[in-house]
């Protein structure tokens, strides 16, 4: 188990991380999710060990571990860049921790070896770091991270530099090590898709504190507030009533003009077409921007095009509301 007691991180006057407080369950997937600034990253650099906590408690395990250097908190850290050694090939990388501690070439490479079928890069022991992608490097950091055996694996944004496709596949190995394992990783990322693909617990951060933090579906159909909504993505910010509420985008029903059933009046400002479905950009008469996601199928169906007006509803069940002070 991680956590944080009311943990604060100032950089002379500026506040990075604001009082916080979390509880990560032992052996669970989190991400820490928000855009440049929010404090998430800040906040993984106090677990690890590698920034002071101005205020507060860190706690890992049953033990405060604040004045704990890196290497007696239970932690490993991989990084963004990697920061893999140039000189050294693959197995000496992975191995380079015990190398440290004094072990033997033998059971080092041994153990080297484990760690790398892990990420299915045995057969790359030998090479060198330039002669790897830059997926086959990732793999090859994160053997290195878990050869130390922590209890928590903290990771910095370790899929910001790969391609759209590997990006993907590497998620799913991610998660399918960790299970494995068994043991706590706390991800940083700035991604909702990424997030909400990963983790067992989500935590939502802002302006150095947490807007919100549970379940990945719960986060997503239950946002507390109007920055969660819009951060997450998919979220329309409505109006209505006298209150604020959010209708998520594939919630929205959007009919010709004529059609029965009713709605608010609205006219479609942009179509954007994405293979398995159609994203309708709209503006109704009250100059609120609205986006509606549609089935291609229903979408070609229904003889909507750009500048056609058109009835846009939603169903009673589909509406969230929001904190109003948010």
């Amino acid at each position: 188990m991680v956590e944080l007691a009311a943990v604060t991180k100032r950089y002379g006057s500026a506040v990075a991380v604001d009082a916080i407080s979390l509880k990560i369950k032992a052996g669970s997937y989190c991400c820490l999710l928000g855009p440049s600034g929010c404090g998430k990253t800040s906040t993984l650099r106090m677990i690890a060990g590698h920034e002071d906590v101005t205020d507060g408690d860190i706690v890992v395990g049953h033990r405060v571990v604040n004045d704990d250097p890196p290497a007696r908190r239970g932690t490993a850290m991989m990084f963004q860049s990697y920061a893999l050694f140039p000189h050294l090939s693959v197995a000496e990388n992975v191995a380079f921790s015990l190398r440290m501690k004094g072990v033997d070439r033998n059971n080092r490479r041994a153990r080297a070896d484990e760690m790398l079928k892990l990420v299915s890069m045995e057969d790359y022991a030998d090479r060198s770091p330039n002669q790897l992608s830059g997926g086959q490097q990732q793999r090859v950091a994160l053997a290195r991270a878990l050869m130390t055996e922590p209890s928590v694996l903290l990771l910095d944004e370790p899929l910001s530099a790969l391609d759209p496709f590997l990006r993907v596949r590497m998620r799913s190995e991610l998660r399918r090590i960790q299970a494995e394992l068994g043991i706590t990783f706390i991800h940083v990322t700035h991604s909702q898709e990424e997030a909400m693909a990963l983790a067992d617990l989500v935590v939502v951060m802002k302006d150095g504190r947490i807007a919100q933090s549970g379940p990945p579906r719960e986060i997503y159909n239950a946002p507390r507030n109007r920055f969660v909504a819009q951060f997450m993505g998919g979220h329309n910010i409505i109006e209505d009533s006298g209150r604020t509420i959010a209708v998520r985008a594939d919630e929205l029903e959007v009919r010709p003009a004529d059609a029965p059933g009713g709605g608010h009046s609205a006219v479609v400002r942009e179509v954007e077409y994405r293979g398995p479905d159609v994203r309708l950009s709209l503006e109704t008469e009250a100059g609120e921007a609205l986006t509606a996601v549609m089935g291609e199928r229903a979408f070609f169906d229904g003889r909507i095009t750009p500048g056609a007006r058109v009835c846009v509803g939603w169903r009673p069940d589909a509406v969230h509301a929001l904190a109003q002070d948010a």
